[in-house]
């Protein structure tokens, strides 16, 4: 066994979160200089997840990421909730958008739902895209074996962060407004929350980020400052859910009980 495959195997998500990261942000110094078309990569953590398992755990490794994230039978009610729950957050800021702020109202007859259905499928298949760039290493992988040590609040607050900061490269090239870094440190909480209780199931991570990221302001004919209110008000309601789901349902939070247990890992 080499030195680096025996310092993965005792410190397997070191090695994660330093792989996703440098995976997702090697573009970065390059976009800044001009010579790169992108700052950032969205597939950093699915592909540092299939490499840690390949040096650490290997076939049992994939069987285990694979069945978290085809673990579908989880009941309606959750299906309902990872769909559902990021349409009703918009529902709500575009009405706010237009009852309060005098935007205009979205002329759903004229929205392109046939190019919004098709843009929600491929989502499903685009590493290059955040549901299936970043749920399998987040959801599928480290956040179980971040609540083999803590409890899922920690290990909520611990990823939240990371992944907050994992998005800076967007914030420093104008791609994502600053606010964005908070509210995705509090939707991160959503999300534990949302595969904690369908007994560790990252499918509904995915179906949730897929859902969440649908519909965007544009295509409801939102434009310039009614956009840019449209942004803020998700991302202020997405903090609000997030508080809800930590105050309301505090039992989810003081014990990794509804996620299957996985090898005793070190940090």
């Amino acid at each position: 066994m080499s030195a680096i495959t025996a310092w993965t195997r005792r410190h397997r998500l070191t090695a994660f979160f330093g792989l996703a990261f440098t995976l997702s942000w090697w573009a970065w110094p390059f976009y800044a200089a001009g010579i790169a078309p992108t700052p950032f990569f969205a597939c950093g953590p699915v592909l540092a997840a299939l490499v840690v398992i390949a040096v650490t755990d290997g076939r049992a490794g994939y069987r285990d990421l694979f069945a978290r994230l085809t673990h579908w039978r989880v009941g309606w009610t959750w299906w309902a909730v990872a769909v559902a729950l990021p349409l009703a957050v918009l529902a709500v800021a575009v009405a706010a958008n237009v009852t309060i702020w005098d935007a205009p109202a979205p002329d759903f007859g004229a929205v392109a739902w046939a190019d919004v259905g098709l843009f929600a499928a491929v989502r499903f298949v685009n590493p290059l895209d955040g549901p299936i760039g970043e749920e399998p290493g987040w959801r599928a992988y480290a956040l179980p074996r971040l609540q083999e040590k803590q409890s899922p609040l920690r290990a909520g607050v611990i990823l939240g962060a990371l992944v907050a900061l994992w998005h800076l490269p967007l914030v420093t090239s104008g791609m994502l407004a600053p606010f964005g870094l908070p509210v995705t440190f509090a939707i991160t909480l959503v999300y534990v929350w949302l595969v904690n209780r369908t007994g560790g199931s990252a499918l509904m991570a995915v179906v949730f980020h897929v859902s969440q990221g649908a519909i965007g302001a544009a295509a409801l004919g939102f434009t310039g400052a009614d956009a840019d209110r449209l942004g803020w008000l998700t991302g202020t309601l997405w903090c609000v859910v997030a508080f809800g789901v930590v105050t309301a349902d505090r039992a989810a939070w003081l014990s990794p009980r509804h996620v299957r247990r996985s090898a005793d890992v070190s940090v």
